[in-house]
């Protein structure tokens, strides 16, 4: 039995990010928007200890259960992705 989706406000650090397969591709270590407007912007994902996360825009979240998040990439597409850079301090 498949777990029931919840809200991105409920994403935690260390979820498990997968592939539409079920390959762990990493796992949450930022999860990005505005909790007031409720508008989700993505997640930053690390992959290893000798990598830096990884930006997921919102686009590619695909279905989100308690303890993981799906997105619709592959392990080359998310390679791809762009190194998550935290916003300058204001």
């Amino acid at each position: 039995m498949s777990a029931d989706p919840v809200a991105w406000l409920v994403i935690e650090h260390g979820w498990k990010v997968v592939d539409r397969q079920g390959n762990e591709l990493g796992t949450v270590a930022e999860v990005l928007g505005d909790e007031d407007n409720d508008i989700f912007s993505g997640l930053s994902v690390a992959s290893g200890l000798l990598h830096r996360p990884r930006y997921v825009p919102a686009e590619h979240v695909t279905r989100i259960v308690e303890g993981e998040v799906e997105v619709d990439l592959d392990q080359d597409s998310f390679d791809r992705l762009a190194e998550y850079e935290p916003p300058a301090p204001a």
